[in-house]
């Protein structure tokens, strides 16, 4: 097994690159597996961690921990108090608007009770088109296939927020099972060799919960979306591995 592309570290916080199909932490949604986010990368780095923030199992891309339960719940509350900018690449099917904002409440999916009985929670995501192709194949009704690749930024942080909101807007996410659409799912998997969920974290911004500086973290994709971007001719979009660390910007003091 490959070691985990640790993005950042210090003495309070990492932050990783976690691979499509991990989950994050042992939870009833288990069943049965050995492997962990989490545990991993303990065992990698040698230090306990701890979870701020979730990814669903699907998605890949950056994450980060807190390396003391202090700084996990400062950092925790950061993303809470929407403090921390994220950022998503998504490969959805059809030509997805110019730029939108999605304004749709929804009900929280955490299986203790049906969906139905659930609240309506506010729920929004910024979205824009980065680019746009255009197959000569008929994989649905239509003569030719059109997909779309999105940036995605929540604003909010419901559960499987980014995926429910495209599938809402009509232009899910190829390789969701559970809001996409199966044809076009099987077309990615069997002739793009494709076969993951097409949603990857790629970029995080936030205040360093303990020293005073700022933590920009864009991260690569993997090589599934990777190859799939040069197919595509979207290899101009590639995000890659970086980290900045810039000064928190003072509020200017006007002088009398």
């Amino acid at each position: 097994m490959l070691p985990l592309n640790i993005l950042y570290q210090d003495e309070h916080l990492v932050a990783v690159h976690k691979p499509s199909g991990l989950l994050v932490h042992r939870s009833a949604l288990a069943r049965g597996e050995k492997e962990f986010l989490l545990q991993r990368l303990r065992d990698q780095i040698g230090k306990r961690v701890y979870p701020v923030h979730r990814l669903d199992r699907p998605t890949s891309g950056v994450m980060v921990f807190g390396l003391s339960s202090e700084a996990a719940a400062l950092l925790s509350e950061a993303f809470s108090e929407r403090q921390v900018e994220k950022r998503y690449l998504a490969v959805v099917r059809g030509k997805a608007p110019e730029q939108e904002r999605l304004d749709y409440p929804l009900r929280e999916e955490d299986g203790t009770r049906p969906k139905a009985e659930m609240p309506a929670m506010p729920a929004m995501t910024d979205i824009r088109r980065l680019d746009s192709v255009e197959l000569p194949v008929q994989v649905d009704r239509y003569p030719v296939a059109r997909y779309s690749l999105v940036e995605a930024r929540p604003l909010t942080g419901r559960r499987h927020q980014i995926r429910r909101h495209l599938s809402q807007r009509g232009y899910p996410i190829i390789g969701d099972a559970k809001h996409g659409k199966s044809v076009h799912n099987r077309f990615f998997a069997e002739q793009l060799h494709s076969p993951r969920l097409l949603l990857a974290a790629t970029y995080l911004a936030f205040d360093h919960p303990v020293i005073d500086k700022r933590i920009q973290l864009s991260c690569a994709l993997d090589d599934t979306m990777s190859a799939l971007f040069e197919q595509l001719g979207w290899v101009g979009h590639l995000p890659l591995d970086s980290v900045r660390t810039p000064p928190i910007a003072m509020p200017t003091v006007l002088q009398r």
